[in-house]
């Protein structure tokens, strides 16, 4: 049986780029949030669709995955955009995180097992500097009932309670679930159910 990180490597590797070219809709609709030319993470970015757009709009942008398949992939886009992006290979349950070194982090379909989740979630806000800005869109738990995509087993789908959980430490200026039509390359196609959040770290108390 094949682990997780070989069926990733796979999938990168297939010709079509699996979730397409384009960004995530959600992400166009607010990027505004996000300050203007700063250094933003985006863990589990795969083949780069993300990180590259963002790289253009002139981002400094640091990709984490654990394919290097999909990484070599997200450096060809880049490449062609005429862009450059961070790429590192690292299992995100394992990785040191740095902390407070990023004024945004952007997770799109972004599936853990609920035995990492909460603590790869947390570790993704303290990677914020004070006042930076986390986006997230992933798969709701009624996603289990649609064939347009995402992990296909209730355990790695989110709830919006679980995402107010898992980053009740920031401040949460947005939680909503959403009906999508998706269209992003081949495996991401149709009507789906999806949950999004915006959190903010807080800015720091002042001091005396």
């Amino acid at each position: 049986m094949r682990s997780p990180r070989d069926f990733w490597n796979a999938r990168y590797t297939e010709e079509a780029l699996a979730y397409g070219e384009a960004p995530n809709a959600f992400l166009v609709r607010e990027v505004q949030r996000l300050p203007a030319g700063g250094h933003i993470l985006l863990p589990g970015d795969g083949q780069g669709r993300n990180g590259v757009w963002l790289a253009r709009q002139g981002y400094t942008v640091t990709c984490v995955d654990w394919s290097g398949a999909g990484l070599a992939r997200a450096q060809e886009l880049a490449a062609r955009h005429g862009v450059r992006i961070q790429t590192v290979c690292a299992d995100l349950a394992l990785w040191e995180w740095p902390k407070h070194a990023f004024d945004g982090v952007v997770a799109v379909h972004l599936h853990l097992p609920p035995d990492v989740r909460p603590t790869v979630h947390r570790a993704m806000l303290h990677a914020l500097r004070p006042g930076g800005l986390l986006l997230l869109e992933a798969f709701d738990l009624e996603q289990i009932n649609y064939t347009s995509g995402g992990p296909g087993r209730l355990e790695m789908l989110y709830s919006a309670e679980m995402l107010a959980e898992d980053f009740a430490e920031g401040d949460i200026l947005l939680l909503e679930r959403a009906q999508v039509v998706l269209d992003e390359g081949p495996y991401h196609q149709g009507p789906a159910e999806v949950v999004r959040l915006v959190a903010q770290m807080p800015p720091q108390e002042p001091v005396g």
